[in-house]
């Protein structure tokens, strides 16, 4: 076991994937259903009155009447799609959870929405000139790999009809600013969010080059059983986002500091892009 444990201490190769499921996990994604839905918190999805002024912001940007069919990649149990679907949008939503896509449906049936969610890896949409506009919220795009990223570009490019409209948000250097590799350790005797026993979690924060981060949670429990998670994420100036996207073929490259329409501000910790196809 000491030696499985040293092996996971080490420092990981880059996008070395995590051992487990993360948003499958039947006790994470209990608590991250929960963190979505809760109003003030600002963790698995933004506050909601956030949520509110970002739909505000996009249904004026792109309106309904001239962008009608909208894919939300990543939409989580449904809370911009319910929104969106509000103002008229004929929504396809995707996840990766099947928690959070049962709630979504189960709320889409209770109150009348008219929208397709489906239970999915974004990674492997098909689509061909189908929709208007394509949603990713909440800073996903970065937590991709350098392939990853490039082939979910040419996926969302494919899927959007001509004229039609890439709306997505990333972290910029703020958000790391001050920020240096660290590790630490913690026994949650009582269960937590990694794991429903007692466990000892591993924490390590490390940085790489390109704009890379890693977050990893070794996590050992009662059993002795151990699984490591890792969350990646890669962090965009204006120039380096636009290089990616135009290697694509998206135009008109419209940045902001968030997804609710603010000035683009180099202050900012996130930024949100809008491209054309």
């Amino acid at each position: 076991m000491l030696d499985k444990i040293f092996q996971y201490l080490k420092r990981p190769k880059l996008y070395e994937e995590s051992t487990a499921k993360f948003w499958d996990d039947d006790h994470i994604s209990k608590g991250m259903l929960k963190a979505h839905l809760d109003p003030a918190l600002e963790a698995a999805s933004r506050r909601h009155s956030f949520i509110d002024s970002s739909v505000g912001w996009i249904s004026e940007l792109a309106p309904c009447k001239d962008y009608k069919k909208l894919l939300d990649l990543g939409c989580g149990p449904g809370l911009y799609a319910e929104r969106l679907a509000e103002k008229g949008y004929l929504l396809t939503a995707i996840d990766f959870s099947q928690r959070s896509i049962e709630y979504a449906k189960q709320k889409a049936e209770e109150k009348g929405y008219n929208i397709e969610y489906i239970y999915q890896d974004y990674l492997d949409i098909g689509y061909r000139d189908e929709f208007d506009l394509i949603t990713l919220i909440y800073c996903d795009f970065g937590v991709l790999s350098h392939v990853q990223r490039e082939m979910l570009l040419k996926k969302i490019y494919e899927a959007l009809k001509s004229g039609g409209k890439f709306i997505f948000d990333v972290f910029t250097p703020k958000n790391y600013e001050g920020k240096t590799e660290n590790n630490t350790w913690y026994l949650n005797e009582g269960g937590g969010f990694w794991a429903p026993d007692a466990h000892i979690c591993i924490e390590a924060h490390y940085i790489y080059e390109e704009n890379i981060r890693l977050n990893q949670y070794v996590i050992i429990d009662k059993e002795g059983k151990i699984n490591a998670y890792r969350i990646w994420d890669h962090y965009y100036t204006k120039d380096t986002i636009a290089e990616e996207l135009k290697k694509v073929g998206f135009k008109n490259i419209q940045v902001f500091s968030d997804v609710t329409g603010n000035s683009y501000d180099m202050k900012s910790k996130t930024m949100c892009i809008v491209v054309e196809k």
